[in-house]
């Protein structure tokens, strides 16, 4: 994923940089060193800031700078006269466009004992954006993380703060950022931003962290189930090599439901896959859907995938045949290993009612050598008879294999779609 630092209009950056120079209080005071009094300007700097301050509203800005100028010349100016001459530099600065100069000055003033601390946010935030504007992204992640500390920091801020990070090559520093503004942003029936997700996806990739990437792509499947979001989670699984032929299927009939199996290779794959493993119905559902999307275009896949079907419609035909012979020994069977075959079978001619129950008679009895594959395509089948609760339950109940368990989570997540 490629990001560019985004650049920040200067009328934006000018508006937020701007303060109101007309409530700089001016007059000069005997009593200004009075514990209880405000600070005031002195009189020695009260002339020129006045004159300063005129031009400024008079939009008179090569006046104004002669005044700020001599302001800034005088031996005797106070610490309240530089932080005063500071505000209106900020000012002048801001109407010139002259960012550089007004990120400095603006350091000063938020270092200020005199700046008002409900200004110190605002002022947090714009020097963030001043300095992610200028690439100097460790000052932007300073002044951006105090914003957020100070409170009040918008989604801006945050995301600068990401980026900031992310730009500099610091991955772990955005991660931990990105997580952070992902509290903030989840809300109750609110998702943060799908840009951010992808943000987090991209950092997990560059830190070659599987589970972050994993954990990533889970998420924001769930929070934005589009076609894209789903084939590139699902093919990520799917193209991890060294997966076992079992889970390559359960991984393809989720490929297949959302309906996001990319070619020709990938129907063949599935439909062999189930044929070899006891599921001829499910195959031939596979390759006529692929046939009726015009999915099998050249000569030889035609050829290829017009034989396998042949093939497995002869299957389906014997195995058909069969279904109340395996149901009997089902029932005398003292393992549920037989019971879980005709369940499989029941599934794979989408009569799903008669699916779960053999499925759940299997799982009782026991001696399976994956349960939490039976109890996932027991929650599959529940799903496709509707039984969208019980399905629910089921994928809860998936245990004992890392892979399924989260296979059965996205499962889960798909049926809350549906």
């Amino acid at each position: 994923m490629r990001l560019v630092a985004q650049r920040l209009p200067a009328a934006l950056l000018g508006a937020a940089l701007i303060l109101a120079a007309s409530l700089i209080p001016l007059a000069t005071s005997a009593a200004a060193d009075k514990p209880d009094d405000k600070p005031k300007v002195s009189a020695a700097a009260g002339k020129t800031l006045k004159a300063a301050q005129d031009a400024l509203e008079k939009q008179d800005y090569p006046t104004a700078l002669t005044h700020l100028k001599e302001t800034e010349a005088m031996p005797s100016k106070s610490a309240y006269d530089e932080f005063t001459m500071n505000q209106m530099y900020l000012f002048y600065y801001s109407r010139t466009n002259n960012m550089t100069d007004a990120e400095k000055v603006l350091e000063s003033l938020v270092a200020s004992p005199y700046l008002d601390k409900a200004d110190l946010p605002a002022r947090l935030r714009t020097l963030a954006q001043l300095n992610y504007q200028a690439k100097d992204y460790d000052k932007a992640i300073q002044y951006g993380e105090a914003a957020i500390k100070e409170g009040n920091a918008n989604d801006d801020v945050y995301t600068l703060v990401d980026q900031a990070y992310y730009l500099k090559g610091d991955f772990a520093g955005a991660l931990k950022s990105i997580n952070a503004h992902m509290d903030v942003a989840s809300k109750p029936g609110q998702a943060p931003s799908e840009n951010l997700m992808k943000l987090g996806l991209s950092t997990c990739l560059k830190l070659n962290d599987d589970a972050c990437t994993a954990h990533a792509l889970d998420r924001r499947v769930a929070a934005y189930p589009t076609t894209d979001n789903w084939r590139e989670l699902l093919y990520t699984i799917i193209q991890t090599p060294g997966q076992s032929d079992p889970f390559l299927l359960q991984v393809y009939r989720l490929a297949f439901d959302v309906d996001v199996l990319k070619g020709p290779d990938d129907y063949i794959e599935m439909a062999t896959l189930a044929n070899d493993q006891g599921s001829p119905g499910e195959a031939q559902r596979v390759l006529e859907a692929g046939k009726q999307k015009n999915i099998f275009t050249t000569a030889a896949i035609k050829a290829h995938s017009a034989q396998l079907l042949e093939s497995v419609r002869n299957k389906v035909a014997t195995d058909q045949g069969s279904l109340s012979k395996i149901a009997a020994d089902a029932a005398t069977a003292k393992t549920g290993t037989k019971d879980v075959a005709l369940g499989l079978a029941y599934f794979s001619y989408q009569q799903y009612d008669k699916a779960a129950d053999a499925l759940m008679a299997g799982i009782a009895k026991g001696g399976l050598k994956s349960e939490a594959d039976a109890r996932l395509i027991l929650g599959i089948s529940q799903l496709h008879a509707g039984k969208k609760d019980d399905a629910q339950k089921t994928f809860d109940q998936v245990k004992g294999d890392p892979k399924l368990e989260r296979l059965a989570h996205l499962w889960a997540v798909r049926a809350k779609q549906a």
